[in-house]
C-alpha cells in the first residue's frame, strides 16, 4: 500500500521532513517496529543491527550505556542503521531548560550530528522543544522531538492531567514529532489518541506478544492491538533481542504491525 493509503490525513497535511522520512520507511520495509537495542558492547550492536535491520523502521539507542564507546566506531554503526533505511532514535529524555538541552545535544556524544529523534519531558516547558530543535539546525539536520505524555512502568507519575497539559502546550508544536504513549494498555492509547488527534505519530514501549508483567515493575502489551488502538509504532526490547533468533522475531513483529496498519487504515 502507498503511504498515503496507510497515513491518510497525516501523509496529506503539511507534515515535518522527519515525519513523512518515518512514514516512507514504514511502507518501504513493511514495519512499524522500533528496536530497542538494548545490548551495551558495540560488537553486540553491530550483530543485533545485522540480524534485525531488514525488519525493523527505527532503532531506538541509549547512547551513554555502550561501555565501549568511541566516536569512530559510533559513527560507522550510524552509518550501517542509515544503509538499512533505519531512523536512529535516541531515547535520551531530556528534561532540562532549553539552553541546557541544546547543549546536552553536544557535547561528547554529539546526538544532534546522527540522531533523527530524541525523547523529552516537558516537565520544564516548551523552550526545551526549541533549544533542541536548535541544535539540529546548527548541524544542517531535521530532526523531532518525541515528548513523553505516558508511561508503561507501574507507579508513573505521568497522570491524566500531566498529559492533557503536555499535548495542550505542544500539539501545534512544529519541532513536535509526536508522543511516548503506554503501550502496556489498550484504552490508553485510545485515550491519547482522542486527545493528541491525527497530526502527529504516537509511538508505544511496552510492547511484548508475550503480555503480562516483566522485570521491575514493566508491562506489556500486544503490538496488534496497540497500532489498531492508535499507536504508530510499537517499540519492542526484549521481545527481539533476548529472543533464541532475533531475526524471526523481528520478521514476526514486522508483520503483525504492518498488518495492524493495513487493518487500520
Amino acid at each position: 500500500m502507498e503511504p498515503k493509503q496507510i497515513w491518510k490525513r497525516r501523509w496529506a497535511s503539511d507534515s515535518s521532513p522527519i515525519l513523512k522520512k518515518y512514514m516512507e520507511v514504514v511502507c518501504r520495509k513493511k514495519s512499524a517496529v522500533c528496536l530497542a537495542a538494548d545490548r551495551y558492547k558495540m560488537n553486540d550492536l553491530f550483530q543485533l543491527l545485522k540480524e534485525v535491520g531488514p525488519y525493523i523502521a527505527a532503532l531506538k539507542t541509549h547512547v551513554d550505556l555502550i561501555l565501549d564507546w568511541d566516536k569512530d566506531t559510533w559513527k560507522a554503526f550510524c552509518h550501517e542503521a542509515g544503509e538499512l533505511d533505519l531512523l536512529i532514535f535516541e531515547d535520551r529524555k531530556f528534561a532540562d531548560i532549553g539552553k541546557i538541552s541544546k547543549k546536552q545535544m553536544g557535547g561528547i556524544y554529539d546526538i544532534q550530528s546522527w540522531s533523527d529523534l530524541v525523547t523529552a519531558h516537558l516537565i520544564s516547558g516548551p523552550d526545551i522543544i526549541t533549544g533542541i530543535q536548535s541544535a539540529w539546525k546548527e548541524s544542517a539536520r531535521a530532526g523531532g522531538v518525541l515528548l513523553l505524555a505516558q508511561m508503561s512502568s507501574r507507579g508513573n507519575l505521568l497522570n491524566d492531567q500531566y498529559t492533557d497539559q503536555v499535548i495542550q502546550l505542544s500539539k501545534h508544536h512544529e519541532g513536535v514529532f509526536g508522543y511516548i504513549g503506554n503501550g502496556s494498555d489498550v484504552e490508553e492509547i485510545k485515550k491519547l489518541r482522542q486527545k493528541v488527534g491525527e497530526e502527529k505519530m504516537i509511538w508505544t514501549p511496552g510492547i511484548n506478544i508475550s503480555t503480562g508483567d516483566g522485570e521491575m515493575g514493566q508491562r506489556y502489551g500486544d503490538p496488534y492491538d496497540a497500532i489498531i488502538a492508535g499507536s504508530d509504532c510499537i517499540i519492542v526490547g526484549s521481545g527481539i533481542h533476548q529472543s533464541e533468533n532475533p531475526a524471526d522475531s523481528a520478521k514476526t513483529y514486522a508483520e503483525k504491525s504492518w498488518q495492524a496498519l493495513v487493518d487500520r487504515a
